[in-house]
């Protein structure tokens, strides 16, 4: 019998979900759960989880359970991912098994990210995901898939869902709902320490393994042209009007 949960990091790319994600290891840990890398190692999950402890592809049954069994003999530890619900997460989120956290942003911001980060790849030689995206427009269609992938999450009932803007806003107060729902006990001062090591304010070069770059809400205004702005209010008007995002 699992006697503590899998806590997953979800969230959509380029919305903080590497600065959420390492906050939430780091305070799991200084409450007595498990160092990813130390379950990655011991029971021989590099061929699912990276170096980052991010879950490739998506939680399918053949990826969600080895990830799973090591919370027979161990506390709780952390993975992030960026993938869809799926009927056995479901499951194993009702069951208490699993308690996901999702974050997300305004997709337009996270679209300009993409392809800022896709082109500082390229200029370095290297190859990821966004370094595909050659123009803002396509940053744009590669988001929308993430929009119906976070609307998915988003719809879930048990789950803890945090907009990156509220969360740099409202660091200190989304820090503590943060600790609440994972359940990892008071903010003793191990927790504070781990707050206070990824307060917003630390800025890039302090929040390494965070894809923390430029982080600034509303950018795209400055940058987007009026037709990369009229194709973000067909591609993204429900969800943004749904959470609060100005159109």
């Amino acid at each position: 019998m699992m006697r503590n949960p899998l806590i997953l990091s979800s969230g959509m790319p380029r919305a903080g979900s590497g600065w959420f994600f390492e906050l939430t290891h780091n305070l799991v840990v200084a409450a007595g759960g498990v160092d990813t890398g130390d379950i990655r190692d011991k029971y021989y999950l590099e061929k699912l989880l990276t170096a980052g402890y991010f879950l490739q592809g998506t939680l399918s049954f053949h990826r969600l359970l080895p990830v799973m069994i090591p919370l027979i003999f161990e506390k709780s530890y952390v993975i992030k991912n960026h993938a869809g619900r799926k009927p056995l997460a479901d499951l194993f989120i009702k069951l208490g098994l699993i308690k996901p956290t999702y974050i997300y942003r305004d997709p337009r911001d996270a679209a300009l990210s993409a392809y800022e980060y896709g082109q500082f790849m390229r200029s370095q030689g290297r190859t990821n995901v966004f370094s595909a995206l050659t123009s803002i427009e396509e940053a744009i269609e590669f988001m929308d898939l993430y929009i119906r992938i976070g609307q998915g999450w988003l719809n879930l009932d048990s789950i803890y869902n945090i907009r990156y803007e509220d969360f740099l806003l409202n660091y200190e107060e989304k820090a503590d709902e943060l600790i609440r729902y994972v359940g990892i006990g008071e903010k003793e001062s191990a927790l504070v320490s781990v707050v206070d090591k990824y307060r917003p304010e630390k800025g890039p070069s302090d929040l390494k393994g965070t894809h923390f770059s430029e982080g600034k809400i509303g950018r795209h205004r400055e940058v987007f042209s009026e037709q990369e702005k009229a194709l973000c209010i067909r591609k993204f008007g429900s969800f943004l009007s749904e959470h609060g995002y100005e159109t």
